[in-house]
């Protein structure tokens, strides 16, 4: 079964992350552009990117890429937490984004056990 992955709410979600990702990196001190904001970036742009590239594929490759998209979630998520300790965003940013974060890890972590069914 293929998917529209612009109608699906965990692509929804995550470009608004990779949106708040590129606003909150835009802050960060000029000598992490290639650094952590970088990185950060990529995870981000990974979420939906796998989401979409997954969409038309069958089930189980599909899985694969939401798998792949669940990773660079918790991969973020440890940056965000990086980037607050090193006091490049405030605990309110970084609780703000962590939220959405945890949230898309719950929404497609479903998503995956519902397509095993």
């Amino acid at each position: 079964m293929k998917h529209n992955f612009k109608n699906l709410k965990i692509w929804i979600i995550s470009m608004e992350i990779a949106s708040d990702i590129h606003k909150t990196c835009l802050d960060f001190p000029k000598n992490e552009v290639y650094g952590l904001a970088s990185q950060m970036n990529r995870a981000a742009v990974s979420m939906p990117s796998n989401i979409a590239e997954g969409s038309n594929r069958e089930n189980n490759h599909f899985k694969h890429f939401l798998n792949i998209s669940l990773g660079s979630s918790f991969e973020l998520q440890t940056q965000l937490l990086i980037a607050n300790q090193n006091k490049y965003i405030t605990d309110e940013k970084m609780l703000e984004i962590e939220n959405k974060i945890i949230e898309f890890q719950k929404m497609i972590a479903g998503f995956i056990s519902k397509l095993n069914d």
